[in-house]
């Protein structure tokens, strides 16, 4: 029963959890770099496992943007193991002053950095987050319960032995980090409804399906990352080159990441300069346009986008494309269909890059840099477990440092309250 399995791994995970708060920096490190060398050793062993699931996911007819997810490589294995060790290079996220102040009374107050506890973590087909969430986990003090997609089980499962293997090699608690060991689904409303004795806080990552029953079901908070509908507005002071190049790579560099974007807003002011030359670069790209009246009439190649487009995360070499009359419509076209990821606004004019910075109302926003910039690892936090797109806790990537809470340390000389 799933009772049998989920419990005894919530008793391990709360156990580790309160031996690796107390752990120093050092020998959370240790592990970290041990399971590094552990994935690198094991790179055939991992690749064998993704072969199978690459198989599998071929006969179920996964999407092509699903397949790149999934996909593993040599240089995707290396840079799992970078990463790890990028991740043991960073700061210590445990034990930071945050705050402090002096009362007039005499007490000194210190606002310090701690672990959450016991973090659940579910995702779906990327079996790289089964490396970056447990680093990240490990290296902010927290114990992880791993439950990763049925498409990537093979492939998930031999990295955390990987993992496993570093922690006993280094004399942490393997239990720190656990994964799920069955693909039922039950396991995961068994997480969501009936482990908030053992789980504080969950972290979802996949598509919109997946994060609605989370935060649906879920017992504990949730670090939501939510679909990832990102926009490029081409500002009337934008360089054509610029555009063109940022453009293309926001949408063809992977499109199947959450940082790809998915609509293109075209001031109408710079529409004759910019259109042309933009949807040239993603039609030789082999990206399907799918615009609007105005860019169906100057682009033969483009089909008229539904209302439905406005608001899709494609995952795919499609985008839509809209002129809009200038940046207040393309802010307000944002708010409205966009899921709160990441911005982008090409321009030379300051004044409207501000505008766009202080009006966006999402995670990331960027000015002349492509969207898929939107990842914990190019911010230098060395991993990411996903984009948070809520307000609450966490936003924007959730490095080690987001997968912290805090205590109050009060130092005194025998105050007592009047």
């Amino acid at each position: 029963m799933i009772v049998d399995m989920m419990q005894p791994m919530g008793e391990a995970a709360r156990r580790a959890a309160a031996a690796l708060a107390m752990s120093y920096n050092d020998e959370r490190n240790r592990a970290l770099r041990a399971a590094a060398a552990v994935i690198r050793n094991q790179s055939d062993a991992i690749l064998a496992a993704n072969a199978k699931d690459m198989q599998l996911g071929e006969e179920r007819s996964l999407s092509a943007a699903m397949l790149d997810r999934l996909m593993l490589d040599a240089d995707r294995i290396e840079g799992m193991a970078a990463g790890i060790e990028t991740v043991a290079e960073l700061h210590d996220p445990i034990g930071r002053i945050l705050a402090e102040w002096d009362r007039p009374n005499g007490l000194v107050i210190q606002r310090v950095s701690v672990p959450l506890g016991v973090i659940g973590i579910i995702y779906e087909s990327r079996p790289n987050v089964t490396a970056d969430a447990a680093a990240l986990c490990l290296k902010s003090g927290n114990a992880s319960i791993l439950r990763g997609g049925s498409e990537s089980y093979h492939s998930s499962r031999a990295i955390y032995a990987c993992l496993r293997a570093g922690l006993t090699e280094a004399e942490i608690d393997a239990d720190a980090v656990q994964m799920v060991p069955t693909t039922d689904r039950a396991a995961v409303g068994y997480m969501l409804s009936s482990m908030s004795k053992w789980i504080d806080v969950v972290v979802p990552r996949g598509g919109k399906s997946l994060i609605k029953r989370v935060q649906d079901e879920a017992r504990v908070p949730v670090i939501g990352h939510l679909e990832g509908i990102c926009h490029v507005y081409l500002h009337e002071a934008a360089d054509a080159n610029m555009a063109r190049d940022i453009v293309l790579n926001a949408k063809m560099r992977r499109t199947g990441i959450c940082g790809a974007a998915e609509t293109i807003l075209v001031d109408q002011a710079a529409a004759a300069r910019l259109l042309p030359v933009v949807a040239e670069a993603l039609l030789n790209a082999g990206c399907e346009i799918r615009g609007d009246d105005a860019v169906c009439a100057a682009i033969s190649n483009s089909v008229v986008a539904t209302e439905d487009d406005w608001s899709t995360e494609y995952l795919d070499a499609i985008v839509s494309i809209r002129v809009v009359s200038g940046i207040g419509e393309a802010i307000e076209h944002i708010a409205r269909y966009g899921s709160g990821h990441t911005e982008c606004i090409v321009t030379d004019e300051s004044n409207a890059a501000e505008r766009f910075f202080r009006d966006v109302d999402s995670a990331i926003v960027l000015q002349n840099a492509s969207t898929q910039f939107a990842d914990g690892g190019e911010f230098g936090m060395g991993a990411e477990i996903g984009i948070a797109t809520g307000r609450v806790h966490a936003r924007g990537p959730v490095g080690a440092d987001q997968l912290t809470s805090y205590k109050y340390v009060v130092r005194g000389s025998g105050q007592v309250r009047p």
